[in-house]
């Protein structure tokens, strides 16, 4: 086997391969199943000068439209908003951009500091006392919450609302699996989508290790119950654990004031664009103790000083990965961080200062209620499908006879609108469904646009 890319001559591979005491490179993947082995040539295109490449890409971009050309509605995870320009100018410093996780931590200052930051920043957000920094996306910082639960309480249910986002779900399950987690899915009222509480204490008991929500919902609404779900985890000796949209909590209570133990979320919106879904930024904190601070996933930077207590400096507190001196005794097996975006996010924070980040919640929550108040004159359009309030996105339901929601987007798009994410394989129970997102990145007139198209849509449907 040849490999045109790995610069190790053939006699050199040979001794490389009896140094593992294996004949050939094909042994290093037997324990890949023969069916899912590719058995033929990739058809790639033929190789192409750099002045080539640039045409075509150049070529493909010309495809694209910017949101000013065609506002797009899209949310459910990834949300678009505004990235201000010394933001991405700061992040492309060369002591940031090029500075992967460094193994000898604490030489890089700068990094730590901005790490330290983040941290610190996150925790006033939610209102807890640790935050980590960083983890991949809010799915695996779900994942880890709940096997931290199940690690710290020694059980195996970990309790979510069936409005929970199916992409975390799968994630959750995913992770679940190996340590024989246990995930339960409890219902919601059907009019208003607040989780079920007569459910949800039925199917608490003494193997629950944690109860977990998302707030705003992955539908959009908020859950006006979190006291009472927090009551009833803690009862029977389960954390709580909640999911958020941190822009949310400009104007939303902080978790941690309503009894979270953990606070997980997607930190993509801050300072990080959308980038066709990634790279995404996990939020992952949790109260200030010691039982839960020891089982914290990731990688924790304190602040401390040199010995003769005169220069504040950084260092690397606590580090739980299987790679750093941990093994088997590792609470995680994540070998990165999102330290980039997280160090975006902390200059965008920065930026915004609590002000400024009151008045971008203020403005994604004002955007949506108009939205969601014209749209409801829409004929053939039930807005918003449940009775609760939402913070920036919300559900619509085509109830025109043989109008499907993909029908409904696709004339939407015939308009230069980009509508909602169809939602109907995700909860068949809400039939023809979209979601909807609004930022400060949608006007008054882009809102209209996508009202005027809504109707134009459904008056020439059958």
């Amino acid at each position: 086997m040849t490999h045109h890319y790995i610069p190790n001559v053939q006699e050199i591979r040979g001794q490389m391969l009896r140094e593992i005491d294996i004949a050939s490179i094909d042994e290093l993947f037997a324990d890949i199943p023969s069916d899912v082995r590719l058995k033929h040539k990739l058809k790639l295109p033929a190789p192409m000068s750099e002045l080539e490449v640039r045409r075509q890409i150049k070529s493909m971009l010309s495809k694209n439209k910017p949101f000013t050309k065609m506002p797009t509605f899209l949310g459910g995870g990834t949300w678009p908003h505004h990235v201000p320009s010394h933001v991405r100018s700061i992040i492309q410093r060369a002591e940031f951009l090029t500075s992967y996780t460094p193994y000898q931590a604490e030489v890089s200052q700068g990094v730590l500091q901005a790490l330290f930051e983040f941290q610190s920043m996150i925790c006033e957000l939610v209102g807890l006392e640790v935050a980590n920094a960083s983890m991949y996306d809010w799915a695996t910082a779900l994942g880890e919450a709940a096997l931290m639960c199940a690690r710290i309480t020694e059980r195996r249910k970990f309790v979510v609302p069936e409005t929970i986002s199916q992409e975390r779900l799968f994630v959750l399950q995913n992770y679940a699996r190996g340590p024989a987690v246990r995930v339960v899915k409890v219902g919601y009222d059907d009019r208003t989508g607040q989780l079920d509480l007569s459910q949800l204490r039925a199917e608490l008991d003494k193997d629950t290790a944690g109860v977990y929500i998302e707030n705003p919902s992955y539908l959009g609404f908020l859950e006006t119950q979190v006291d009472e779900i927090a009551d009833v985890a803690h009862r029977v000796g389960a954390k709580f654990v909640v999911g958020v949209n941190p822009v949310s909590l400009g104007i939303l209570k902080a978790p941690g004031d309503y009894g979270a133990d953990i606070v997980v979320g997607e930190g993509q919106p801050l300072g990080n664009p959308v980038s066709f879904g990634g790279p995404a930024l996990g939020i992952f904190a949790c109260r200030s103790e010691d039982k839960l601070i020891r089982q914290l996933p990731g990688r924790l930077i304190g602040m401390t000083e040199t010995v003769d207590g005169t220069t504040r400096g950084y260092a690397m507190v606590l580090q739980t990965r299987e790679q750093h001196i941990r093994r088997e005794r590792a609470t995680s097996n994540i070998c990165s961080n999102e330290a980039l975006c997280a160090i975006a996010a902390a200059i965008y924070m920065a930026s915004l200062g609590p002000t400024g980040f009151r008045k971008l919640a203020e403005t994604c929550a004002a955007n949506a209620e108009y939205a969601m108040k014209r749209l409801w004159t829409v004929d053939g359009l039930e807005v918003p499908i449940f009775d609760s309030p939402h913070f920036n996105e919300f559900t619509l339901r085509c109830t025109k006879p043989g109008v499907t929601v993909e029908k409904f987007n696709k004339k939407l798009l015939e308009q230069g609108v980009h509508g909602g994410k169809p939602i109907k394989k995700e909860f068949p129970e809400l039939d023809e469904a979209a979601l909807i997102c609004t930022t400060e990145l949608h006007t008054k007139e882009s809102i209209d646009e996508l009202v005027e198209a809504a109707s134009r849509a459904l008056e020439g449907s059958k």
